[in-house]
């Protein structure tokens, strides 16, 4: 039978196994340090383990296969916690493969009545998801759905007293340094903005030249994602400041 199925393109996976963990089906195992998939009839077509594909190797395609056997799945559990074992690297941790640097979170950000009275509270972390560095960052994750983006330069937050309060509060942030990053960030902020609903694109950078990369890269993400999006660049000095 013909029916939507995953994809792996094994030249960009890098072998996180964060794929495989998300396969309740048990559809997936690392193999020689690339994910496969090694049960079709395993596999129900949802695409679980897209959104949290860090380098984007994971596609659907329609193509011959057996049906997908729920009741083999919920049978066959030993199997299943061996399939998704497989050959996977060491955890660095109960419940996740790959570097902790890497592993998506989101966070609930509640709003504390004071900050919204009284200006002199001190509010905490308004950091919404993690990873936070461009390179990192999955493209497909859930978080950017429907959200405002804030691409900035690293140092910004250390020069802008009020970074999180004025900048990152109700965003999702990516921060990078064209300068000491190698390649140009304009694909991987193309992919995003191209494959989600993002609402809003926010730049903050610093006043150095060296910080115009990331601008550039910025503005080129979004000319090539064909879309209408709302975006503004703010640029801080090297003394804390915003520039006008």
């Amino acid at each position: 039978m013909i029916r939507q199925m995953i994809k792996i393109e094994e030249g960009k996976c890098n072998g996180c196994g964060l794929c495989s963990q998300a396969c309740h089906e048990g559809a997936i195992a690392i193999i020689d340090e690339k994910a496969k998939l090694i049960r079709d009839d395993y596999c129900d077509g949802l695409g679980n383990c897209l959104p949290v594909c860090p380098t984007g190797a994971i596609s659907f395609e329609q193509r011959e296969a057996v049906e997908f056997d729920k009741d083999a799945v919920e049978f066959d559990k030993d199997a299943v916690v061996e399939n998704q074992m497989k050959e996977q690297p060491k955890q660095s941790q109960p419940g996740f493969s790959g570097c902790p640097g890497s592993r998506p979170m989101a966070f609930e950000r509640k709003v504390d009545a004071q900050a919204e009275t009284n200006p002199s509270f001190e509010m905490g972390s308004q950091l919404r998801q993690w990873p936070v560095q461009i390179k990192l960052v999955p493209v497909n994750a859930p978080y950017f759905e429907n959200a405002n983006l804030l691409i900035a330069a690293d140092c910004s937050a250390f020069a802008y007293g009020d970074f999180h309060n004025e900048f990152m509060k109700n965003h999702i942030v990516l921060i990078g340094c064209p300068k000491l990053d190698e390649g140009d960030y304009s694909e991987k902020l193309g992919e995003i903005i191209k494959n989600n609903q993002i609402k809003s694109v926010k730049v903050v950078r610093m006043e150095v030249p060296c910080c115009g990369g990331i601008e550039h890269a910025s503005i080129q993400a979004l000319k090539n994602s064909g879309k209408m999006i709302p975006w503004q660049v703010i640029t801080i000095s090297t003394d804390g400041k915003i520039l006008e």
